[in-house]
């Protein structure tokens, strides 16, 4: 039985990309990796900008970065490690952005933050994630970075490391900090 055009199989990372680099219907294969990692991805820029269409439109310059990167990939991480640092990039990239266009300050951020998630909370245990999101909303960015890393991807030291190009003992160091600082946040 063959495969129609559009129903995918499940191939592994390595598959999609052998299949993208020999041309065996590049477009339908990459639309795979898309449909494979695009909660992941939205999620990770939504955790650090709060707004759906913000986190939307990254998503978008996500995987059309990615496409477009798709031939340089060496492939010395992971797929989904590099997809992750396309995302991290794209996001602080935007969030700089926005930072020097003065358009919304960390305050700003983390008011919106606390209205969209306060519209849409009705129990208590939402009302936690709302603290929780605004907390992550004061921290400096190398800490609210690992944090939503480790917190909600769990994801490990290791691949962290790999990622954001720093030690195990500093991302260690970040994420306990930031940990600290949410758990006051919440609690006072």
């Amino acid at each position: 039985m063959q495969q129609q055009i559009g129903i995918s199989k499940k191939f592994s990372d390595e598959e999609l990309l052998l299949k993208i680099r020999t041309g065996d219907n590049p477009t339908i294969h990459f639309e795979e990796i898309v449909r494979k990692y695009q909660s992941k991805v939205y999620w990770l820029i939504r955790r650090m900008v709060s707004c759906h269409e913000d986190a939307s439109d990254i998503s978008q310059d996500v995987f059309l970065k990615a496409w477009k990167a798709l031939p340089e990939f060496r492939g010395d991480s992971g797929l989904f490690t590099w997809l992750y640092r396309i995302t991290t990039n794209e996001t602080l990239s935007f969030i700089n952005k926005r930072k020097k266009q003065k358009l919304l300050s960390v305050d700003e951020i983390a008011a919106v933050s606390q209205k969209s998630y306060q519209s849409e909370t009705q129990l208590s245990e939402e009302l936690i994630e709302t603290k929780i999101q605004n907390a992550i909303a004061k921290l400096p960015e190398k800490q609210r970075i690992v944090f939503i890393l480790r917190y909600y991807d769990e994801m490990k030291y290791e691949e962290m490391a790999e990622l954001l190009k720093t030690s195990q003992g500093a991302l260690k160091t970040s994420y306990h900090h930031a940990a600290k600082k949410i758990e006051k946040f919440i609690t006072s």
